[in-house]
């Protein structure tokens, strides 16, 4: 999986903002957009810095805390948390970023899908969580430290696996009951204490279509801002077992031949690409 191209992180504030840098502020989990186009039209554009400081300092929104993600191609680029409000600005709309994926640019997207995960752990860990006094961050690394009992707190990253199953020129495609209408996907789930990524794809797998798999085979990774997941992906062989689906994570699951796929996961995703990867090879 291709990477943000062109950028450079980066942790501690600069002294003064560019004029041209980028902005990423949220409200929760929802980014604040310019809306480019009458409603119904997916357009919207990422806003420049100096039009949230300018809103702000106007009064029509409010800035509770920044952090700065570094550069895009030289281009600075912030996080901003807002406070609530009732309305957005003119002009302006709230969106999930489930909703953005066909509305941003590759670079912007995954660029937001850091910012939301640097917000929300900012804004969660403004104690310590070992003796609760205040925290600040810790030097020119992203992590916080706790000067009374020297507790150092680094963003939380989830590692997920993610699977593609093949059988011949047949894939296991499954849906669970938050998809939208229609669209299938390849298996995945979170890593336990104490495993490998291997055992993790068998344990999946299994519990949630009843098969056993083999020639487990590392294919790439992908973060997932759904809330703060690492997909790493693998490809995998059949083994044996008929599909049984546990009825809870997975609602429907079955073969799909090359020239008889469902519905499919956008095209940013990790699933996607196993998936094409599969047909790229037919």
């Amino acid at each position: 999986m291709h990477g943000l191209q062109g950028f450079i992180p980066q942790v501690a504030l600069p002294d003064d903002w560019a004029a041209d840098a980028l902005a990423f502020p949220f409200v929760d989990r929802e980014l604040l957009v310019a809306l480019e186009a009458p409603a119904g039209d997916n357009r919207v554009r990422v806003l420049q810095y100096e039009e949230v400081e300018a809103m702000h300092v106007e009064g029509r929104l409010s800035i509770k805390r920044r952090q700065f993600l570094g550069t895009l191609g030289g281009r600075q680029a912030y996080s901003l948390e807002l406070e609530p409000f009732a309305e957005a600005p003119s002009g302006l709309g709230l969106h999930n970023l489930r909703r953005l994926v066909p509305m941003l640019s590759h670079d912007h997207f995954w660029l937001a899908a850091r910012a939301v995960q640097i917000v929300a752990w900012d804004r969660d860990h403004q104690f310590c969580g070992r003796c609760g006094a205040g925290i600040e961050v810790h030097g020119g690394e992203r992590s916080k430290h706790c000067g009374r009992c020297q507790l150092t707190v680094y963003p939380r990253i989830s590692p997920a696996v993610i699977v593609l199953v093949e059988r011949g020129d047949e894939i296991l495609l499954a849906r669970s009951p938050h998809f939208l209408p229609g669209v299938y996907s390849t298996l995945a789930g979170f890593v336990e204490p104490g495993e490998t990524l291997e055992s993790t794809v068998r344990r999946e797998i299994h519990e949630e279509v009843g098969v056993t798999v083999q020639n487990i085979r590392y294919f790439g990774s992908q973060p997932w801002p759904f809330p703060n997941s690492l997909m790493i992906g693998f490809r995998a062989d059949h083994a044996d077992g008929d599909i049984v689906i546990d009825g809870v994570e997975i609602e429907a699951a079955g073969w799909f031949r090359r020239d008889s796929l469902p519905k499919l996961p956008f095209k940013l995703s990790i699933a996607r690409a196993l998936i094409e990867a599969f047909l790229a090879e037919g």
